[in-house]
């Protein structure tokens, strides 16, 4: 029971204090990133990531376009061709 109780009360110190210096060091931590975020530099890394990301995109919607075109004159194709018909097993007996 003693345990316990010096368990707990060592938590509850443990708490108390880190509460109070976990506040002040959020709140450097904020004043570091608003710093950080408000940088010039970071601004301009920011807005080539951005660019970077949108053409990345535009690749890969041209490539998937141009992969499902394939795809669908694929199937078109043997679709219309009557050596390509699929054959159906019976059902069994």
């Amino acid at each position: 029971m003693r345990g316990r109780l010096a368990l707990l009360m060592g938590f509850g110190a443990g708490y108390v204090l880190g509460a109070q210096a976990g506040h002040e060091r959020y709140e450097q931590l904020r004043r570091l990133y608003d710093n950080l975020v408000s940088s010039p530099t970071f601004q301009g890394a920011t807005g080539k990531a951005r660019e970077a990301a949108g053409t990345g995109y535009e690749q890969a919607k041209g490539f998937a376009s141009e992969g499902a075109s394939k795809v669908s004159g694929a199937v078109k194709e043997r679709r219309t061709d009557p050596r390509s018909s699929l054959q159906v097993a019976p059902p069994p007996t």
